[in-house]
């Protein structure tokens, strides 16, 4: 715990420069072109074995057919009875290693996987905007530090559209924040030691925000934020209350 409440403090202490350099239009589109980064077979495995220990069992994943960059497959760890949601992990984002600045990289912040968790009753395999968008978002967001030359920690928040605009038509939501991810024992998940010169992955979570909470992070430090959404839960509500509003 110690680790995660230092690159908390992290956050906190850059929250201006963070809002302004990692709150990003998701749209942007890179100039140039992007090398494929693949985790090696050995990694791979040790990344899904990982997820389940930390998030479930699962059988089924989301396949991404183009890679153009990292080879970005979802994971689908499906509803329990003691943990009636989806959990959704991206399984491939951490092969690509961010640009960290150089006062960060004690905190091995180069690496990281994406979550977002679904009620039970979401339609998972639709294809309709009003049910991908998670997805969607999870996948944006993931590839957001290639398209860019930028990177992503906690705190850090994003913009899906351009315009502001929300995501899908069932939801106000139009932006996210990242906060750390609590696995199936309510844990937070820790970072997975990778490969032979001590690489992390971490694993964070996406947490859908309304035009007004991303504000509100503009103007705040990123733990007056967490102290505010303290009492929601981390499953995606669309219709949930906006705190700032």
């Amino acid at each position: 715990m110690k680790r995660f409440a230092c690159i908390l403090v992290l956050a906190i202490s850059a929250n201006f420069v963070l809002c302004q350099n990692n709150t990003t239009n998701m749209r942007r589109n890179s100039k140039k072109e992007t090398p494929r980064y693949l985790y090696s077979e050995r990694e791979l495995n040790k990344v899904s074995d990982y997820i389940e220990r930390q998030y479930g069992e699962y059988d089924e994943v989301f396949h991404e057919l183009v890679s153009p960059d990292v080879h970005l497959d979802v994971v689908i760890v499906p509803p329990t009875e003691e943990q009636p949601y989806y959990k959704l992990v991206t399984m491939g984002a951490g092969a690509y290693k961010m640009d960290i600045p150089r006062e960060f990289r004690k905190w091995k912040l180069e690496r990281a996987e994406y979550v977002i968790f679904l009620p039970e009753d979401w339609d998972i395999k639709s294809d309709k905007e009003e049910d991908y968008w998670p997805i969607r978002m999870l996948k944006d967001v993931a590839r957001l530090p290639i398209d860019t030359d930028s990177w992503l920690s906690v705190g850090h928040t994003v913009t899906m559209n351009e315009d502001s605009s929300p995501v899908a038509s069932n939801t106000l939501f139009n932006s996210c924040v990242l906060f750390h991810s609590f696995g199936k024992n309510k844990q937070v998940v820790e970072a997975l030691k990778i490969g032979l010169f001590g690489d992390e992955v971490n694993f964070w979570q996406v947490f859908p925000l309304y035009q007004e909470e991303l504000e509100y992070k503009f103007k705040h430090p990123v733990d007056d934020l967490i102290e505010l959404l303290k009492d929601v839960p981390m499953v995606v509500d669309i219709n949930r209350k906006n705190y700032c509003k």
